[in-house]
């Protein structure tokens, strides 16, 4: 504990907070994210509740679901029986562990849900051409979307920093790319 007495320490905290009801997290979640994050060592639950003034329950919510989103991971400490816990600091990993949950509740619902309207719209022959063609372009744009996203996820590390780095420049390599 003790990183959010450093102004900077404390501001990131609260700026992650604030990042992160933008990004669809709760304020809460996401200041104990931050805090466990600059936290050089495992903190119990509360040392968090002390260090950001947030309720047992807030915080205990906000483990689980960090925990789900695996970027926080429970561990023990010697001579201590409480659960402590260390968040992810490996920003590479952090990113993926969350595109992968975000895909899993937000993005696999969605094409299951328009494929199985792309699968009845076929029976229903009375549907505007025009609903038709609208719903199954969504369904075929998130699938290829999806498709690009698990071929990109099984590329090594440094090849995807490569990649990203690469940023606009990579369509010199696709024929016709560069217009």
């Amino acid at each position: 504990m003790g990183v959010e007495k450093y102004p900077e320490a404390l501001e990131f905290i609260l700026h992650w907070g604030e990042m992160g009801t933008h990004w669809g997290a709760n304020r809460s979640v996401a200041q104990v994210h931050a805090l466990l994050y600059l936290s050089k060592k495992p903190l119990d639950a509360e040392a968090i509740c002390g260090a950001l003034d947030l309720a047992r329950s807030n915080v205990s919510t906000a483990l689980k679901e960090l925990q789900g989103y695996g970027i926080v991971r429970r561990t023990h400490v010697a001579g201590d029986r409480r659960d402590h816990f260390v968040a992810e600091t490996e920003l590479w990993e952090m990113f993926m562990a969350i595109t992968a949950e975000r895909k899993k509740r937000e993005i696999d619902p969605v094409i299951a849900k328009l494929a199985e309207l792309k699968e009845r719209m076929a029976a229903n022959k009375d549907l505007p051409a025009h609903v038709r063609d609208r719903i199954g372009g969504m369904h075929d744009f998130i699938n290829t979307l999806t498709t690009w996203y698990g071929q990109v996820r099984g590329l090594k590390k440094s090849t995807l920093i490569s990649l990203m780095k690469l940023g606009a420049k990579v369509a010199r390599f696709i024929p016709g790319g560069k217009d």
